[in-house]
């Protein structure tokens, strides 16, 4: 491909992002500090991009991987956000070598139950976004759970406590996915899966894989995501044919993944083929099921189906998929996760104030994940470029994210 051609090609990609964004080139332009002639220019292709830290910010605006602007790039563009509660203690739990302690050290007898009710709690604080005290529990729970697999009594009961441990760091990476933290989810998820071998557990082995498709697609790795998701997918579909039903939703939760991931590439066919799938596996599980904490049925199909519209830029699409859902039976974090896509598809149509109601109503359910998420900074952002006169509510949401008013130049 000729110089000429890639700028060109560049320029056609760049402005398919910003409509999928909802964004005018006035309003797009605002947001890089450049003019709208330059936007203009660049995505007719006849001005180049000729550094690096440009096309990290335009990648950035656009939510998009450097990489997918320009391939040949192995960079990955990072965005510093302000830091959520809890993240830099579970940084720290990860960083502590409580496994060496754990070999070193002397093991109590574990007491099972207790360790039980502890990831049970650790689950309910991440599905209601309280990171804080999920930080603090596992700064007790991490040591207590890596010592007692040294000091099970049976191998029944250490494959148990293996099993306890990988879902533990399961919640983890859940929560640092959540406040954009994806190198510190990944490891996780990796003493995650080495766990789960350890309880010789292929299910939970394949949860994990479902933990760290989402922790891809947050560091917008979405190829990576569609071939862990879709590898492991494809590895349950014996025991899913089976009729064993935790194998049939968790191969239905990797398949939302590889649909979402599909969206995230851009990929719209393959997306709503998963997306099919998913489908009929939900219909086999019936009302739906929690297993592994994937909370896999209907209703998350229901809710992928609007998530993947609003990636392909199908906000009318997302808009009419929303109506039909109640969300309400679900965890506040998925419910959240919900209203973050509704905000998306309202602001891809420029509807300003329903998208505002969507993220009040985010707040409402989950503060600490409003807070946390770096998309919903970015939301609001582009909220505030597009309205000459923002509402109060707007800007006491701009006012609570750090978020300025951002002025378009001609």
């Amino acid at each position: 491909m000729s110089g000429e051609e890639y700028e060109k090609a560049l320029g056609r990609k760049i402005a398919r992002h910003r409509k999928r964004r909802g964004l005018s080139q006035k309003e797009f332009a605002g947001l890089l500090d450049r003019s709208e002639a330059w936007v203009s220019q660049v995505e007719r292709g006849v001005r180049r991009i000729d550094r690096m830290t440009v096309l990290e910010k335009v990648a950035e605006v656009l939510d998009v991987p450097v990489a997918e602007l320009a391939a040949e790039a192995p960079i990955v563009a990072s965005v510093a956000e302000g830091e959520a509660p809890g993240a830099s203690r579970l940084r720290l739990v990860l960083s502590t070598a409580h496994s060496l302690k754990a070999i070193l050290g002397r093991s109590e007898p574990p007491d099972v139950p207790a360790l039980r009710d502890g990831v049970d709690r650790a689950w309910a604080l991440t599905h209601e976004g309280n990171y804080a005290d999920l930080a603090e529990l596992l700064e007790g729970l991490v040591p207590q759970l890596e010592s007692a697999t040294r000091a099970g009594a049976s191998e029944e009961e250490r494959a148990e406590l293996f099993r306890l441990l990988a879902s533990m760091y399961h919640t983890c990476s859940a929560a640092l996915a959540n406040m954009g933290e994806p190198e510190a989810a990944w490891v996780a998820v990796d003493r995650a899966v080495v766990a789960a071998e350890r309880a010789n557990d292929p299910l939970l082995m394949a949860a994990g894989e479902f933990r760290l498709s989402i922790v891809f697609i947050g560091a917008r790795h979405y190829g990576q995501a569609a071939q862990v998701s879709g590898s492991a997918a494809d590895a349950l579909t014996a025991l899913a044919e089976h009729g064993q039903p935790e194998a049939v939703a968790l191969r239905g939760a990797l398949t939302l993944q590889r649909a979402l991931a599909a969206g995230r590439l851009n990929q719209a066919d393959e997306a709503y083929e998963h997306l099919r799938l998913a489908k009929e596996l939900a219909e086999r599980v019936g009302e739906g099921r929690n297993d592994y904490n994937t909370e896999f049925g209907p209703t998350n199909v229901a809710l992928h189906e609007v998530a993947v519209a609003v990636d392909l830029g199908d906000a009318g699409v997302a808009l009419r998929a929303a109506a039909a859902v109640d969300p309400s039976g679900l965890s506040p974090e998925r419910q959240a996760r919900f209203g973050i896509d509704l905000a998306k598809a309202h602001t891809q149509r420029r509807q300003v104030n329903d998208a505002v109601t969507a993220l009040v109503n985010v707040r409402r359910t989950l503060p600490q994940m409003f807070r946390a998420k770096p998309t919903v900074k970015q939301l609001v952002t582009d909220l505030m470029t597009m309205s000459p006169l923002p509402s109060d509510q707007l800007k006491e949401l701009a006012s609570e994210l750090g978020v300025h008013e951002v002025r378009t130049s001609g």
